[in-house]
């Protein structure tokens, strides 16, 4: 089954592969790059039983979205997803550990999480979260699923007046009431917020674009020492515009 969906997913950009991760060597490489951006480039303090490898135990539920630079063997960029099917097996989305997702019951027989975005430093340039983003609307075609959600992290280096100032000013991208959230840990965005225009960070600019909606308030990961913003993308609204990047069909 592993093997169909990574071929569903192929795609060759110059030298670089996008697929899913086939064996428990690709995976780990995988984990070893989401350290060294997490843990050693963002300062995160990750709960790991094996140094410089960020594994929890939601990765062995999970399937891992690699790209991969062939020219030089490494992989460059990944994500994690976890189908419906196995959140059921495990009892749940790596979400519902900081949000109360309640709300989207009905959406879960084709609800996707994605999460532990992250891309090496060398290869920030755009083409490998085009690709990325290429194979996760492969992946989701594929296999007939609706919905993709997943956290969104601003930073909070700034003690978190700018995650506060962002989730102010997103007040138009929100989702309709009945898609609402509701964070475990939230931000106190009312005590933090301030005059300061928000800075939007790259990869919740790109979601927003692509037809993404912000789910309701921040939470606040003290472990990774960020604010999360629920976001959800149905398949269904993803804005023309950003198409032919995120639900490219098979062999268009």
């Amino acid at each position: 089954m592993l093997r169909v969906e990574s071929q569903a997913v192929e795609q060759k950009s110059r030298d670089l592969w996008v697929g899913l991760a086939a064996t428990e060597s690709e995976i780990l490489e995988a984990q070893k790059l989401r350290y060294r951006v997490f843990a050693e480039e963002m300062g995160a303090r990750l709960n790991t039983r094996t140094p410089g490898v960020d594994r929890d135990h939601f990765d062995a539920h999970c399937q891992h979205l690699i790209v991969r630079d062939e020219a030089q063997g490494r992989i460059v960029g990944t994500y994690r997803i976890l189908t419906p099917e196995a959140a059921r097996r495990i009892g749940g989305y790596y979400s519902e550990t900081e949000f109360d997702l309640t709300r989207l019951q009905h959406l879960r027989p084709g609800l996707v999480e994605i999460g532990r975005s992250c891309i090496d430093a060398d290869y920030r340039t755009g083409a490998v979260i085009t690709l990325l983003w290429n194979g996760l609307s492969r992946f989701m075609l594929a296999n007939g699923y609706d919905h993709l959600m997943g956290c969104a992290s601003v930073g909070m280096a700034d003690g978190g007046h700018n995650a506060a100032n962002l989730y102010r000013a997103l007040q138009d991208k929100l989702a309709p009431v009945e898609y609402h959230v509701f964070p475990r840990n939230p931000l106190p965005v009312e005590a933090l917020a301030s005059d300061i225009r928000a800075e939007l960070p790259p990869l919740l600019k790109g979601y927003l674009r692509a037809g993404a909606q912000v789910c309701g308030a921040p939470a606040w990961d003290p472990d990774f020492n960020t604010a999360d913003l629920f976001i959800l993308l149905s398949m269904k609204r993803v804005d023309s515009r950003y198409a032919k990047h995120f639900v490219e069909r098979q062999g268009a």
